[in-house]
């Protein structure tokens, strides 16, 4: 979101429902001249009404998640061979006290909150070699490295100039906007910021000007603001998270001087160092985890908050996303932990634009293969074609070659990648963020306005494909748990298959006014759907062996 547009929303927006949606949209039936829900209200109502079903465990792989939530608390999984905080590996899993999960950017000192991004920590790595390098004295192969590095160079040095001076504007914006509504406040001497109260104020300063049109902006729009102060508190909450990812970006992201690894621990140069971290789930900044963990599980029909997609899950908190890009060897490292802890499916809403090393990742998916684990990863909200541009992690490696023969590029069967629909049918059904590819992203599923749990029991709507591939690992969880004997890979199929089909027009996420069919989007060419997967699902014989013990009502 770019600055005007973040003013926008503060100014015109914040007392408004800025989306007019119901907060459980995602929720419904797909309509054909309105939202593109996932029926899931239906399939409990009707389908899986009394049947019984097995417990399973959705690993998210995130920033955290505030596992004391009360609307999170009761679906949190426990690790029972663990006992907590007398410092021993009781386990003997590597990880000691792991009750919830595993956080893989935690060490004995502390937490990572802020990381650098991936092409700035490669532009670091190669600085010292090429800083003042004389280009006719490098070998071949180093010509090439030079020329991406200098790629690197460019962008991160452009970046973070941007990221300085959109940080400086929006600074410059809060103050005069803090100035403004205390100077209304203080004017008002205790009145509420009626109509008539605003229009009778005498000796209009700037800062008043200031204030008194933002308030007027919202009385014109069917918002009363007779707190102004209360009303100061929610356009800074709601301005924080745009400066902070500004603040971010200029002092963090594109610094390729800063390095907050050193208080992690490990060996950073040895990437198959699996046993290092902490154990606190939740770390500094959880409100992204949390709120894919809501919309995964939160406590179904308990008259708080929120519901989640699935009602017999355990949601596994694996830390390992900081505010900045992930690293491919903690991305591993949890993928693993998760698959060795009894996870059968894992969120991954998260992702790059470049790998630092996309072996070990790999071969960590292929582990989550080998052991009938469904991953389901966001797609990325760049607006761009993950068909042409690239994405990282995802679902491609490079088969076995044969002497002079290259191996062909090969897909991971349990992997399914996802892309955002907006809460708005028609022409702007996609998501304009949404990342999109007709070969590399699999479906798409509601991912705009979606309400759900935020830290410290609280609640809001968020979007991104982040939101929607939660979405469909709820819907894979209530296949997992309904009909245990299914695989990963089935699972998969049938989500696939039993999506709703659209091919009307619509715009390309990413353009303003390009035009596409749906189906041209996604591989699939339809959106997930809950109803008509069970449906299926009932239909599948399950390869798996299911001991009967598992299952509960």
């Amino acid at each position: 979101m770019k600055l005007l547009s973040l003013i926008a929303l503060v100014i015109i927006g914040l007392s408004t429902n800025v989306f007019g949606q119901n907060p459980g949209w995602h929720m419904l039936e797909p309509v054909k001249d309105g939202p593109v829900g996932i029926s899931v209200t239906k399939v409990y109502s009707n389908l899986i009404k009394g049947k019984s079903s097995t417990p399973v465990i959705v690993a998210v792989i995130d920033s955290g998640v505030d596992v004391e939530h009360e609307d999170l608390k009761d679906v949190t999984w426990v690790n029972t061979d663990e006992i907590p905080d007398n410092n021993i590996d009781d386990d003997k899993n590597g990880y000691i006290d792991d009750v919830n999960g595993w956080n893989f950017i935690g060490g004995p000192d502390g937490n990572v909150d802020y990381d650098t991004y991936e092409v700035t920590r490669l532009y670091g790595k190669y600085k010292y070699k090429f800083d003042n390098a004389d280009v006719n004295k490098l070998s071949k192969d180093d010509k090439v490295l030079y020329a991406k590095w200098l790629k690197w160079k460019e962008e991160c040095e452009t970046e973070r100039k941007k990221g300085e001076s959109s940080l400086q504007r929006i600074t410059e914006f809060e103050n005069r906007l803090v100035n403004g509504l205390d100077a209304v406040n203080n004017a008002l001497d205790g009145k509420p910021a009626t109509l008539d109260n605003l229009q009778a104020l005498e000796g209009e300063t700037e800062d008043i000007m200031m204030g008194k049109n933002i308030l007027l902006d919202q009385i014109t729009r069917g918002q009363e603001v007779t707190d102004v102060a209360e009303f100061k508190k929610v356009v800074l909450n709601d301005m924080k998270g745009e400066k902070d990812y500004y603040k971010g970006k200029a002092l963090y992201a594109y610094n390729p001087d800063f390095n907050p690894r050193t208080v992690i621990g490990d060996n950073y140069e040895d990437q198959r160092e699996q046993y290092y971290g902490n154990n606190d789930v939740e770390g500094p900044d959880a409100r992204h985890g949390t709120h894919v963990a809501g919309i995964i599980a939160a406590t179904r029909n308990n008259d708080i908050g929120m519901d989640g997609v699935a009602d017999n899950v355990r949601i596994m908190s694996v830390r390992t996303v900081p505010n900045g890009d992930e690293r491919d060897k903690d991305v591993a490292n949890a993928i693993r932990y998760a698959v060795d802890n009894g996870a059968s499916i894992i969120n991954m809403s998260f992702g790059k634009g470049y790998s630092w090393d996309e072996k070990v990742v790999e071969d960590a998916i292929k582990y989550a293969e080998k052991n009938d684990v469904l991953l389901v990863h966001a797609a990325g909200n760049s607006g761009q074609n993950n068909d042409t541009t690239d994405n990282f992690p995802n679902d491609m490696y490079k088969g076995k070659g044969f002497l002079f023969f290259k191996g062909k590029t090969k897909n991971y069967k349990n992997w399914l990648e996802i892309g955002a629909l907006n809460y708005q049918n028609g022409e702007n059904l996609s998501a304009p963020f949404s990342n999109y590819g007709a070969k590399n992203v699999d479906l798409f599923a509601p991912g705009m306005a979606i309400y759900s749990t935020i830290p410290n029991d609280g609640y809001e709507p968020l979007q991104g494909t982040s939101m929607a591939a939660p979405v469909v690992a709820g819907v894979a969880a209530l296949l997992r748990s309904y009909y245990p004997a299914l695989t990963a890979v089935q699972v998969k199929n049938i989500l696939m298959a039993s999506s709703t089909k659209l091919s009307h027009k619509v715009i390309t996420p990413g353009t303003k006014d390009q035009m596409t069919s749906f189906s041209n989007l996604s591989v699939s060419g339809g959106t997930v759907n809950a109803e008509q997967a069970l449906i299926l699902a009932a239909k599948t014989k399950g390869k798996k062996k299911v001991k009967k013990t598992q299952a509960r009502a």
